[in-house]
């Protein structure tokens, strides 16, 4: 899953990338509203972490402009502010969960998944692709019925490959995805996570599965 936070104070938003990173979540920082709308409105994201009090855009402002362009990304947000009428309206705006500092980890990464398994249900409970089945909530795979294990970067990469079933993924919306904006794209980290992959499933039959595109990327086809 690809995080974006918004959060203009750095200790703040460097804390939260070092610790939504460890719990095997891609992590972009923005540090003021102009940019975040701009990543926002440039990437795919599954969930934002927006500050109100932002430098150039406030946050309420950033999450208006996103429901009007129609991107529907699951947004928390994150604020000093206490008082109602803030909590009010930006849940009026399209916020989906808000979220007053000082607040505790734990329950910020409670709130993130809540929003992640409930966008993940509504488009789909688990993923199949011939024999292969993933499952985005208890974060299983099973190929013909028995459970392989992945590492969390390797089942990142599984899963979108199966979301994008029959599509051809560029390394670059690999790496944006499963990685974030500042993956080195010169490296071959990529191809080697790959390999992975196809090692794991050799044994079930199913490492031809992933198919390379020369020059252009990868495509999983059933």
């Amino acid at each position: 899953m690809r995080l974006l936070v918004v959060e203009d104070e750095p200790k703040v938003a460097s804390f939260l990338k070092r610790g939504l990173e460890a719990e095997n979540y891609a992590v972009d920082v923005a540090y003021d509203g102009e940019d975040g709308l701009f990543l926002a409105t440039s990437h795919d994201y599954d969930l934002i972490l927006l500050d109100i009090l932002l430098p150039k855009v406030n946050g309420l402002d950033v999450l208006a402009k996103l429901r009007e362009r129609g991107i529907g990304v699951p947004v928390i947000m994150l604020t000093a502010r206490g008082a109602l009428q803030d909590r009010v309206r930006g849940l009026d705006l399209g916020a989906d969960d808000y979220l007053v500092k000082p607040f505790a980890f734990e329950e910020l990464l409670a709130r993130v998944r809540a929003l992640l398994r409930r966008r993940s249900a509504s488009a789909s409970p688990t993923l199949k692709v011939g024999p292969i089945e993933l499952d985005p909530a208890s974060r299983k795979v099973t190929v013909k019925g028995k459970e392989v294990e992945f590492t969390p970067k390797e089942f990142a990469l599984l899963e979108y490959l199966m979301r994008n079933e029959g599509v051809v993924c560029t390394r670059a919306m690999i790496a944006q995805h499963v990685w974030d904006i500042n993956f080195d794209t010169y490296t071959n980290l990529i191809e080697v996570f790959i390999n992975h992959l196809r090692k794991k499933l050799q044994p079930h039959g199913c490492d031809g599965m992933i198919q390379t595109v020369r020059g252009v990327g990868y495509v999983l086809k059933a």
